[in-house]
């Protein structure tokens, strides 16, 4: 399953939720007729209407008709199944696919395991850590590092520019 958002309020009297979108594309809720919350269990809920207000989603869900019911779903997460995702583009990955991929450079050197993405506002940044050494390095997520992904091999492929700091 992938996480598409995280409820953080309330909003108004009649049940609406505030959702932080955690997806390139917001608008992809309103191709959705239900979405997975996760708190202590994992619930499914069908959604009744969609809209949005600055840069938030505000969703209400069926059976959720209160600010009382509502204020049970605050700091949960909103979830949907692999298979109601988006398709992807050529060089397009999820974000749960990269995590524990083993980081090689070009000639064959193993770097370490992607073990955290950090979101930039211009490019994300890859860290990988040496199993070994315990020592962490930042990779820019740009075409000219990364050379290959391969998720059936587990595998990502990078040439480090000069400057970066090897482990």
């Amino acid at each position: 399953m992938f996480t598409v958002g995280k409820i953080v309020n309330t909003h108004g009297i009649k049940g609406e939720l505030k959702i932080i979108p955690t997806t390139d594309d917001p608008k992809r809720f309103e191709k959705l007729k239900e979405v997975y919350i996760e708190r202590k269990e994992m619930h499914p809920y069908k959604i009744e209407s969609i809209r949005y207000h600055k840069n938030f989603v505000l969703m209400k869900f069926e059976g959720v008709n209160s600010l009382n019911d509502a204020e049970l779903f605050k700091n949960a997460s909103l979830k949907i199944n692999r298979e109601d995702s988006l398709p992807l583009k050529n060089d397009e990955y999820y974000i749960s696919d990269l995590y524990d991929l083993k980081v090689i450079t070009q000639e064959g050197r193993l770097l370490g395991r992607l073990i955290d993405i950090i979101y930039t506002g211009s490019n994300d940044v890859y860290v990988v850590k040496n199993e070994e050494t315990e020592k962490e390095l930042l990779i820019p997520a740009i075409k000219q590092v990364i050379k290959q992904v391969d998720l059936t091999e587990r595998t990502m492929h990078v040439e480090l520019l000069e400057g970066l700091e090897e482990l």
